[in-house]
């Protein structure tokens, strides 16, 4: 059954759906749909990146949606479900793995053709810095849970900060000092994807290198003996992920190595490799605001 809904129609209702505060996955702001000769792109932000991030979108043929297959009953049905399925793939990292094009001072995100960051058999998630207080059972004093309810979770005494990190063999340092300092930009580890997720592999470590937050320096990559480079590259991709996020407009380091500039590190003036988060020039507006 062909759609009844005429051209203007769909890429209005599909404008209302992507403009809403509310429905869609934290840190997603719209911007604007952009109407296409074959499909439309949903223009937005995502949390404090300076990129303008898109989504193609292609018009529908038949009342079906995009994300469950059911049947919809009208065209704002449809670009719920549209956005429905935009949040879930947010949700899940799709601006850390979709493939991207640049397009008209856009990055045009792509869900069907993902990038293998992460090598097979390993996984790279933020340290956690926060936990709960162990309140039963055999612990040593001050011992905490890194998971719990949002109500309950605290902030980790340095101390206690990676220390199953620190048990393995790893120097954790660096990145207990630069929380002590109020530095810490992000801090990153990897294990063996596996049920146990351990053992730990990895970890990357970054720090503020300003006050406001612009520009973040990669610290540490460091592997345990015998674990393979692609991993390294992954966490320092994992850092500039999480720097980008939080605002960084450019990601230096000391360190240098063809993983890095693989990502993107670039020699810097006076040493050192440096790396621009914004792979476009920042929108006229954004710039009057600064």
């Amino acid at each position: 059954m062909a759609v009844e809904w005429s051209r203007a129609e769909i890429v209005e209702a599909l404008r209302t759906c992507a403009l809403r505060i509310d429905g869609t996955e934290d840190g997603y702001s719209g911007l604007d749909v952009i109407a296409e000769p074959d499909t439309m792109l949903v223009t937005f932000r995502w949390r404090l990146d300076p990129n303008v991030y898109a989504v193609e979108v292609a018009f529908p043929t038949e009342p079906a949606s995009p994300w469950t297959g059911l049947a919809v009953t009208s065209a704002y049905e449809w670009a719920a479900d549209v956005m429905a399925g935009l949040s879930e793939n947010l949700a899940t990292g799709l601006v850390g793995w979709g493939g991207r094009t640049i397009r008209d001072g856009h990055v045009v995100l792509d869900s069907r053709h993902p990038v293998d960051v992460v090598p097979a058999g390993y996984y790279v998630a933020s340290v956690p810095l926060v936990g709960v207080p162990r309140s039963s059972g055999p612990k040593r004093k001050g011992t905490f849970f890194t998971w719990g309810s949002p109500e309950a979770l605290v902030p980790l005494p340095p101390s206690e900060l990676g220390s199953w990190l620190a048990e393995e063999g790893m120097d954790v340092s660096l990145p207990r000092q630069l929380v002590v300092e109020d530095r810490l930009a992000c801090w990153v580890q990897a294990y063996v994807d596996n049920a146990r997720a351990e053992p730990h592999v990895g970890h990357a470590v970054a720090s503020w290198e300003d006050a406001r937050h612009t520009v973040a320096r990669l610290e540490l990559v460091h592997l345990q003996p015998g674990v393979p480079s692609d991993v390294g590259a992954a966490l320092a991709h994992g850092a500039v992920r999480v720097v980008t996020e939080a605002g960084a407009l450019r990601v230096v380091t000391a360190i240098d190595g063809p993983e890095l500039r693989g990502l993107g590190f670039q020699p810097a003036n006076g040493g050192g490799l440096t790396f621009s988060t914004g792979v476009t020039p920042p929108p006229p507006h954004d710039a009057a605001e600064l």
